[in-house]
Formats: structure tokens, sequence, C-alpha cells
């Protein structure tokens, strides 16, 4: 067996059809398989997973996508593993462009594409912001995260490096996690642009926001188990990181201004910088998509808010301050 495609779902019954499908109509000529794991869902996923006759259906109580990504991969056959998501369609050349990269020995993981077809304005929004940080990995020559809707592995360093930490209980870390581990112990990783998994994202504002909420509150144990990427990695910007510093200055500053009434101008400066610096995106994505463009500088101050609340509570919970 070549490659194995291990797909975690959990009450996926909508979608997990679609995804199947488009794995079933894959270009790539030589042997791989398909095992779902069904994580303890309690709708009729496993039954539809069943109706596909390559699918290797595997289950388990509720524990979790890192969980069922490992017991995926312990039980695959294959030398790469691919893994996707339940609500992923699979480009018909996806695990050709994304077995092609190990061709070379030394690569040892490969990050795919996301692509939307989504005509809402947020999900619109949400997609530029993933296209930039696209560009960006296109630059490099290694990266050093692997987001886990088109990920692959070679078998053999996955296991060795224990797969994901499942101490992350919900898809939002455990991906990056597995990515710096490997990165830190100077496996090569590439970005294939061609390698195309079409997904849905939010639409609504308050989805969005959650989503950034509950992404930087997993984020504090990423930091706290890698603390060299506070500065630094490949897939995001220092922008957003400067953005970040900036809200907590304008928070801090007109706290301090009950106090020290002057405190007041400088929020007001701090406020005029972090506007300024959403200009670069805005005309960015402006070019690609006007309404997105215009939306930009008040929904990044939005989602630096919801960001920045999730980095609070999640530190607090890693100081043992916060269940």
């Amino acid at each position: 067996m070549d490659v194995s495609v291990i797909i975690p779902a959990y009450n996926a019954e909508r979608a997990i059809a679609n995804c199947l499908e488009s794995l079933s109509k894959q270009a790539f000529r030589g042997k791989y398989e398909i095992i779902v794991v069904d994580d303890g869902g309690k709708d009729r996923t496993r039954q539809i997973a069943g109706k596909f006759p390559k699918v290797k259906l595997l289950m388990q109580n509720h524990a979790g996508p890192a969980k069922a990504r490992n017991l995926g991969a312990k039980n695959a056959k294959g030398k790469i593993l691919i893994f996707t998501d339940s609500d992923c369609i699979l480009d018909r050349n996806f695990i050709v462009e994304m077995a092609r990269p190990f061709s070379n020995g030394k690569i040892s993981g490969v990050q795919g594409r996301y692509k939307c077809r989504q005509k809402e304005l947020i999900a619109r929004l949400i997609h530029l912001e993933i296209e930039e940080r696209y560009e960006h990995m296109q630059k490099q020559k290694y990266i050093d995260f692997i987001g886990s809707y088109a990920a692959a592995y070679r078998k053999n360093e996955f296991l060795k490096a224990h797969g994901f930490d499942t101490s992350f209980p919900m898809a939002s870390g455990e991906d990056t996690d597995l990515s710096f581990r490997l990165s830190a112990s100077g496996k090569k990783m590439v970005f294939a642009p061609r390698a195309i998994v079409w997904h849905t994202h939010p639409t609504s504002l308050w989805k969005y926001l959650r989503v950034k909420y509950f992404r930087a509150f997993w984020r504090a144990l990423i930091y706290k188990k890698h603390r060299d990427k506070i500065a630094r990695d490949s897939y995001t910007s220092q922008k957003l990181k400067m953005q970040l510093g900036l809200f907590y200055l304008i928070v801090l500053s007109l706290i301090g201004s009950a106090v020290y009434g002057l405190l007041s101008y400088a929020a007001l400066a701090f406020f005029i910088l972090f506007l300024i610096s959403t200009v670069p995106f805005a005309i960015w994505s402006g070019k690609r998509d006007l309404a997105v463009g215009i939306i930009v500088p008040i929904t990044t101050l939005l989602r630096t808010a919801a960001f920045s609340i999730g980095l609070l509570f999640g530190t607090m919970r890693v100081m043992g301050m916060r269940k």
C-alpha cells in the first residue's frame, strides 16, 4: 500500500458522502486506502461511510480528532499518511499532488491548499486571509506549519513523533503542535499549492470570531510547548502579531486613562497605528474582492479582540488560573 487517507468524523452525516465520493475518483495510480474514524458520533456517519466499499471504518468513543487520526494512523498500511477532514471535497489530483513531494527522500511532510466557492461576504474574507498566508508560504523553501485539512507525513516519522497530541481535545492546535515538533527535530516540510481541497468557511461574523477565539485559546498551550514560535513561524505573519500587541496597548492605555487622563491620547495613537496596519491587507484583498477590502479594518479589529481574549483565557488555563 502506497498511501492511506485518514478522515476523522464526528456527526458528519451531512458532509462525509461528498468527501468519500471525491476520494473514489482520484487520479492517483498507486495503491491507496481510505480510513474513516468515527469519533463516537450519534448520527448516521458510520452507516453512510459503510456504503463505500473501499472504506475501512474504525470507531472510538468520543475523544476528539487528534486521537481519531492517531487511531487511523496505527491501523494504516500505507507508507504515506494523508489526513483531511470530513467536510472537505478533494480535487481529482489531490493525492497525486500530496504524494509527489515525497519522491524527495528528504521530505517528511506536505501541506495542501484550501479553495472555496462560497459567495457569502465573511466566507470570502476568511478565504482571502488564508490565501494571503499561502502567498507567504510559497516564498519559503520549507515550512514549519501543516494544517490537518490537507496534511501528509511519512508513516514511520509520524509514529516516531507519537502523532497528534491528544491533550488538544478539539480541532484547534494539534496539527500546529505536530508541525512544530517535526520542524524542531530537523524534518523538512513543504507546501504543495496544487493539492487542493474544497471547503466551506463560516458565513456569520459571530462564528468567524468564535473560531478565532478558540484558536487563540489553544495557541497558549502551543506557545507553552514551543516558546521559540512566539516570535516567528512560517504561517503567521508578523503583522498579525504586531496588531495583537497594539490591541493590548490600546486596552491598557484606556484602562490607565481612568487614573492618568493623558493616556487616552496614547490609546488614540495606538488605535491609529492599528488602523494603518490594516491598510496593506485591505488593499491586497480589495484588488481581489472590493467588498472584502472595505470591511477589513473593522473585521481585523474585531478578530484581534477575539484573539486577544482567547489568548488571555488560554494563558490563564495554562498557568492553572482557569479550568
